[in-house]
């Protein structure tokens, strides 16, 4: 086990080098630099003054040499300063990426909490009125486009109710308490859990209902155990292998932030930082939002190999020689 993680680890940061050096390439060759923002906001800049201002970033090197400075400074732990914010990057990611954090864990949960037992019951019984409807609301929930559900409930529940607040973190002059964050949550919350209801419900019927078809649960079934051990303990255990690799592949999602939505509800996530910064030429903030939805990838998927093995007893990370 420990050396399989030692394996997936150096993999990793294999991965992540190489992203790395995709990444800030592909942001470097991006039309325009900061310099070219700065002339823009001044016409009073001369060449010669926006030939000093690239040589003083270092943005007259070649591309390699200016990834080389780059990494050489990450890995003594300076990440740069944003250009948009003025700011340490990891000053700005931080607070971004706890209220992305925030909002898509709680969204996951309650997309899983109902989509298992809705799947499971799906399964129990195909092809009945029950299943078709189930069916018929997995289609509609995967079909609606995320930003039409969110105006969907602004209108309704901030306009036509004033129940909710129409976007936003928290009230003004509040202490950002999540007691004060509850209601500026519940939309964003709702429309993604929605959102993803219907393609977890439809993976976890598919496997619910194949394992029902396995011999060992006809042998189970001739044995006296109870249904309810049989699909809760026995199928649903071994169905959970398939779910869990979907989840393990949005895990880096919960990192790099649902970006209509938060834009939609005006939310200070991840997914909207990044997409500013890259509008924004802030190089440094897309870079290392983009390399953090890599690292979260890469650790989901570990995490989801380890789960493997904590649900298949058949599973083993350890090698047998003969």
């Amino acid at each position: 086990m420990l050396r399989f993680v030692a394996v997936r680890l150096l993999q990793a940061l294999i991965v992540l080098l190489v992203m790395s050096f995709l990444i800030y390439g592909l942001i470097g060759l991006m039309p325009g630099d900061p310099i070219d923002l700065m002339i823009n906001a001044n016409p009073n800049l001369s060449p010669s003054d926006a030939a000093r201002l690239r040589a003083l970033y270092g943005l007259d090197l070649p591309i390699w040499t200016r990834y080389l400075n780059w990494l050489a400074a990450a890995l003594q732990g300076d990440l740069g300063y944003s250009r948009l914010i003025s700011q340490p990057v990891l000053d700005v990611l931080k607070p971004r990426l706890l209220n992305t954090l925030l909002l898509l864990s709680i969204s996951l949960v309650l997309a899983l909490a109902i989509a298992i037992p809705l799947g499971v019951h799906a399964a129990r019984k195909p092809n009945s009125v029950t299943d078709t409807a189930v069916n018929l609301l997995c289609f509609a929930g995967i079909s609606v486009p995320p930003f039409w559900l969110a105006l969907l409930f602004i209108i309704l529940f901030s306009v036509t109710l004033g129940i909710l607040p129409a976007g936003g973190m928290a009230p003004i002059g509040g202490d950002g308490g999540l007691a004060e964050r509850l209601p500026y949550l519940v939309m964003p919350v709702a429309t993604l859990t929605l959102v993803s209801i219907g393609g977890y419900t439809r993976f976890v019927r598919a496997a619910v209902l194949e394992q029902l078809r396995q011999d060992y649960i006809r042998t189970a079934r001739a044995k006296g155990v109870s249904e309810r051990s049989v699909v809760w303990r026995h199928a649903l255990r071994n169905a959970m292998i398939p779910v869990v690799t979907i989840v393990a592949l949005g895990f880096g999602s919960l990192f790099s932030g649902a970006l209509v939505t938060e834009t939609m509800f005006a939310y200070l996530g991840m997914g909207k930082l990044i997409y500013d910064s890259i509008l924004g030429n802030d190089y440094n903030i897309a870079l290392v939002g983009l390399l953090l939805a890599t690292l979260m990838t890469l650790a989901g998927n570990l995490l989801a190999d380890l789960g493997y093995a904590a649900l298949d007893p058949r599973i083993s990370f350890t090698e047998t020689r003969t």
